[in-house]
C-alpha cells in the first residue's frame, strides 16, 4: 500500500501547472488552461484521498473523468478504466469486474452528473508500487483479464509517441476515441505529455455537423481506427480538407494498402500528414509507426519501432521489447500484487522485416481475431461457453464470426452470448447447425474444415435482428454503431426500414433514425401487440396512393392524393435532408433523395419512350412543365415528379445562400412559414399555364411541399398550432371540389397531432409495402391500369397496377442491394 512517491513522474503529463495560461482543453462551452486544469485535478485528488486505493472509472470524452484520471495518476492510485455504461454489454463486463477486482471507489456517471462511490476508505488489495492503470485489450473481450500497465509504461510511450508525431503546444487532438480504449487514452497522454490540448467530444464523425464543430474548437489531429475512416468516406464529406486539420494517426486494426495509399495522397494534397501506426494494449498503446510521407509508397508495413523500443523475429512471430512493455496481466485481485511478469511481448502476428529496415505483419499465429476494432480470443470464449455446457466452436473468415454446433439450442446461446458479452456486432456473427463437428486425426476440433464451411456459407446466415435488419434496407454491413442517418437513410428507405423494425421490436422508438443500432437492440425484447403503431406519414402514404390509383380506374371520384403526397414528400425530405445543420451534408443529402426518386423513375420513364412512345424526352428531364404541352397530354400524367423535385432543387439553393443559410440555423420554423407565403405567392400569381394544367405546374403546386416542410419543423404545440391554421388558410379556396382541399389539410394536421396511426397486425406489412413501393406504383401504373379498366375490370385494374409497383420496386431494390454486396465484396 505504499504511495510510492519515489516513482518518477510522467512529465508533461501531471506538471500541468507550469504551462499557466496555455489552452488544455476545449469543450462545447468552455476553454480550460493547463494551470485550471491542474487546480481541478488538485481538488479531485483530495476527494480520491493519500491513501492508495483501487479506483474504478467510468470514461466519456468530458473533463470529470479525465480530471479524476490525472488525479489517480498523481495520487499513485491505480485506476480501472471501463467504458461508458449506457451499453448493456459494457455494465455487464463493469458487473463482472466488479465482482472480480471488487473497487474501493466508483467514479461514475449519473445523468449530466459525474459521483463517486465510496466502497471503503483504506484498500484491502495488495497493490504493486507500480500498477498505475488497468485497461481491457483492445476494446472489452467480456473477460475480467486485464493489463497492467506502470507509471514507466505511461511515461515512455506518450513521450515516444509525441516525439514522432512531433507534438507541442500548438497542437491540439480530438477525442474521436474512448478513453479507456488504449488508443484513446494515448492521445490524451501523448498531447497533454508534450503540452498541447485535447477537444473534448463526444460527437460521432458521422455527427452533420462533426466537421464544424471540429474547426470551431480549433483541432489539428484527427486519430481513427480503419471503421473511423469508413464513416468518414461514407459522410459524403471533403472531411481532410476540414480548416486547421493537420495531421491524421491510424491504428487499431489493419486498413487495406490501397486504401492507405489512397488517404496519404488526398491527404498530402490538402497539406495533411498521415500516420499509420501499429500497437496492442499490452505495449502501452504504440510499437512501431510509419514515418510520415512514407504512407503512399510503403502502405503495406507498419514502418519501424517507437524510441527505445526494439523488434525480433522469432519463429516468423513479431516479438517486441521497450519500457512500454506492459507488467503483464491481471486475471484475478491478487495479480494487482504482481510487478513485472516479462520483458518483452510476443505479438502473435508474423512478420518480416524489409531490407530497408521497414516491418510488415503478414498473418496471425494464434487464435485472436479483431471484428470491428474489438479484439476477441476465439480460444477463451470456447472455453467461456463450454463453461456454460454450451459447446460451440468458433472461426472467423474476413470481417464474419461463424458459430458451429449440433445443438439448435447451444447455437442460439452461443450466438447471443457472443453477441452480447463480447461485443460483436450481432449482424456479424453467423450460426451454422452441423449433425457433427470436423475432427482431425488426433482428435481436435478441425479448424480449417470449419474455415471452408464458413467461407462457402451464404451472406445470409446472420441471424434476424437489429443490425441485420438495416443490413437488408442498405444492402451492406452494419455494425452496433451506426444509425439510420449515419447510414444515408432518405425518405424512399425510411419506410422499408421503420417496417422491418416494427416488426423485429414490436415498438419502435420514436427517435429511432438517431439510435444506434445497439441502442435500438436494447428494445429488442418488448411483446409485440395486436395493432402496429405505424409512422402517420407512412400509413398516409399508402393511403394517399391508393387514392390516386384508385381514382384513376375510376373505383371512386375522391381526388388529391398526389397533393397528399407532395405534402408528406417536403416532410420526409426535410427530416432527412434540410434539416441538417451542415450546408455541405443538407445539399448532398437532398440531391441523394432525389436521385434515389428519380432514377428508378426516369429509367421506367425512358422504357416506355423506347417501347410505346406516350412521353417525350422533356419528361424524361423533368422539363415537361417548361417544353411540352400546355393542355392535359400523357406527359403531364408526371407532374408530380416534377413539382417535388424542382420545389426540392429551389429549397437546396436557397439554403446555399449565406443569409438565408444562417436564419435558418436559428429559425428554422420562421423561414419554412417564409417558403411556404412565397408558394403561395407563386401559386396566385399571373402564369401561362392555362384550364386543364393551372393545377399542376412546380409553381402552382410547390406550395404542398413547403407546408409538409412547415409541419417537419413544428415541434412545440404553439407551432404546430400556427402551422395548422396556416395550412388551412393556404388550402381553403385553392380545389374547385373541397374535398381535395380537406385531404391536404387533413394530412398536415394528421402528421402535426398524431405521431402514429394503429393498424392491424395482419396489415402492417401490407401498409409498408405499399408505402415503400409507392412512387414506383405512381410512375408504372399509367402503363398498367388502361387496358384493364377499358374492359370493365376496375377493382383488377387497382390491384394489378399496385401489383405491378410492388414488383417493379422489389426487383429495383434487390438489384441495386445485390450489385452493392458485391461491390463491397470486391472491395474486400
Amino acid at each position: 500500500m505504499s504511495l510510492a512517491h519515489d516513482l518518477p513522474e510522467p512529465d508533461g503529463l501531471l506538471t500541468l501547472a507550469r504551462r499557466g495560461t496555455a489552452t488544455a482543453l476545449v469543450t462545447d462551452d468552455r476553454v480550460i488552461s493547463h494551470a485550471e486544469l491542474d487546480a481541478m485535478v488538485t481538488r479531485r485528488l483530495e476527494v480520491l484521498g493519500t491513501s492508495r486505493r483501487l479506483i474504478m472509472l467510468e470514461c466519456g470524452n468530458a473533463v470529470e473523468p479525465l480530471a479524476t484520471y490525472l488525479a489517480a495518476l498523481r495520487g499513485h492510485h491505480p485506476v480501472l478504466l471501463v467504458p461508458d455504461l449506457s451499453a448493456v454489454a459494457a455494465r455487464r463486463q463493469w458487473e463482472q469486474l466488479a465482482a472480480e477486482y471488487r473497487p474501493d471507489l466508483v467514479c461514475s456517471r449519473l445523468g449530466d452528473h459525474w459521483v463517486d462511490d465510496e466502497i471503503r476508505t483504506t484498500t484491502t488489495h495488495d497493490l504493486h508500487p507500480d500498477l498505475a492503470v488497468l485497461l481491457g485489450t483492445s476494446g472489452s473481450t467480456g473477460t475480467p483479464k486485464l493489463v497492467r500497465l506502470s507509471r514507466e509504461n505511461l511515461r515512455s510511450n506518450a513521450a515516444a509517441i509525441a516525439d514522432y508525431l512531433g507534438l507541442d503546444e500548438t497542437s491540439r487532438a480530438a477525442t474521436t476515441l474512448p478513453m479507456q480504449y488504449c488508443y484513446g487514452l494515448s492521445v490524451v497522454n501523448s498531447h497533454l505529455q508534450a503540452g498541447g490540448s485535447l477537444w473534448l467530444t463526444e460527437q460521432s464523425v458521422v455527427e452533420p455537423d462533426f466537421l464544424d464543430s471540429f474547426e470551431r474548437a480549433g483541432a489539428t489531429s484527427l486519430a481513427g481506427v480503419p471503421y473511423t475512416f469508413e464513416l468518414l468516406e461514407r459522410s459524403g464529406q471533403d472531411w481532410l480538407a476540414v480548416a486547421g486539420l493537420r495531421q491524421v494517426t491510424q491504428a487499431g486494426g489493419r486498413l487495406a494498402p490501397a486504401v492507405v495509399r489512397d488517404l496519404a495522397l488526398r491527404a498530402a494534397a490538402r497539406d495533411v500528414e498521415l500516420v499509420v501506426m501499429y500497437g496492442q494494449t499490452e505495449a502501452t498503446a504504440r510499437m512501431a509507426y510509419l514515418p510520415a510521407g512514407m504512407a503512399a509508397q510503403r502502405p503495406d508495413c507498419i514502418g519501424v519501432p517507437i524510441a527505445g523500443g526494439e523488434f525480433r523475429i522469432d519463429h516468423g512471430e513479431l516479438v517486441y521489447s521497450g519500457p512500454n512493455v506492459m507488467l503483464g496481466y491481471a486475471r484475478t485481485a491478487a495479480d494487482l500484487a504482481l510487478g513485472a511478469t516479462l520483458t518483452e511481448l510476443r505479438t502473435g502476428d508474423l512478420a518480416v522485416q524489409h531490407d530497408d529496415g521497414l516491418f510488415e505483419i503478414v498473418g496471425r499465429c494464434n487464435r485472436v481475431a479483431k471484428l470491428f476494432g474489438v479484439r476477441l480470443d476465439l480460444d477463451h470464449a470456447e472455453h467461456q461457453l463450454a463453461a456454460g455446457g454450451v459447446r460451440a466452436s468458433l472461426v472467423v473468415e474476413g470481417d464474419r464470426l461463424h458459430v458451429f454446433a449440433t445443438d439448435p439450442e447451444d447455437l442460439d446461446t452461443a450466438r447471443a452470448e457472443i453477441s452480447s458479452s463480447h461485443c460483436v456486432p450481432a449482424h456479424a456473427v453467423h450460426g451454422h447447425v452441423l449433425d457433427e463437428v470436423p475432427r482431425t486425426a488426433h482428435g481436435k476440433t478441425d479448424l480449417a474444415a470449419l474455415g471452408a464451411l464458413a467461407r462457402r456459407a451464404p451472406a445470409s446466415a446472420a441471424p434476424e435482428d437489429v443490425a441485420s435488419a438495416y443490413a437488408g434496407v442498405f444492402g451492406r454491413d452494419v455494425s452496433d454503431d451506426d444509425s439510420f442517418l449515419s447510414l444515408r437513410g432518405d425518405s424512399l428507405s425510411y419506410v422499408e426500414t421503420f417496417a422491418r423494425l416494427e416488426r423485429l421490436l414490436g415498438t419502435v422508438p420514436a427517435n429511432w433514425p438517431e439510435l444506434t443500432v445497439a441502442e435500438l437492440s436494447v428494445t429488442a425484447t418488448r411483446p409485440r401487440r395486436a395493432w402496429a403503431w405505424l409512422e402517420t406519414p407512412m400509413v398516409l402514404r399508402a393511403l394517399a396512393i391508393l387514392l390516386v390509383v384508385g381514382s384513376h380506374v375510376d373505383l371512386w371520384k375522391t381526388q388529391g392524393g398526389a397533393h397528399v403526397l407532395l405534402a408528406i414528400f417536403g416532410f420526409n425530405l426535410t427530416r432527412f435532408a434540410l434539416a441538417r445543420t451542415d450546408a455541405a451534408e443538407r445539399l448532398t443529402s437532398t440531391l441523394r433523395a432525389l436521385r434515389e426518386m428519380l432514377l428508378p423513375a426516369v429509367v421506367v420513364i425512358v422504357g416506355v419512350i423506347l417501347v410505346r412512345g406516350s412521353y417525350d424526352w422533356p419528361t424524361a428531364l423533368m422539363l415537361n412543365f417548361l417544353l411540352g404541352e400546355r393542355s392535359w397530354d400523357a406527359d403531364w400524367q408526371l407532374w408530380f415528379l416534377e413539382t417535388a423535385t424542382w420545389t426540392a432543387l429551389g429549397l437546396a439553393a436557397a439554403l446555399c445562400l449565406p443569409g438565408v443559410r444562417n436564419l435558418h440555423r436559428r429559425r428554422p420554423f420562421e423561414v419554412a412559414l417564409a417558403a411556404v407565403a412565397v408558394g403561395v405567392a407563386l401559386r396566385i400569381a399571373p402564369h401561362h399555364d392555362p384550364g386543364a394544367v393551372a393545377l399542376y405546374s412546380p409553381a402552382a403546386s410547390a406550395w404542398c411541399v413547403l407546408l409538409g416542410v412547415l409541419a417537419a419543423y413544428a415541434d412545440t404545440w404553439p407551432k404546430k398550432a400556427v402551422a395548422a391554421l396556416v395550412t388551412t388558410a393556404a388550402t381553403l379556396g385553392f380545389f374547385d371540389v373541397p374535398l381535395r382541399g380537406y385531404l391536404v389539410i387533413g394530412t398536415v394536421v394528421a402528421i402535426l397531432a398524431l405521431p402514429r396511426l394503429p393498424v392491424p397486425r395482419p396489415l402492417d406489412r401490407l401498409v409498408g409495402v405499399i408505402a415503400s413501393a409507392s412512387m414506383f406504383i405512381f410512375v408504372t401504373h399509367w402503363q398498367v391500369y388502361p387496358e384493364i379498366e377499358d374492359a370493365g375490370h376496375r377493382v383488377w385494374a387497382l390491384l394489378a397496377s399496385v401489383a405491378v409497383g410492388i414488383a417493379s420496386w422489389w426487383l429495383w431494390t434487390q438489384g441495386r442491394r445485390t450489385l452493392r454486396a458485391r461491390a463491397d465484396g470486391f472491395r474486400r
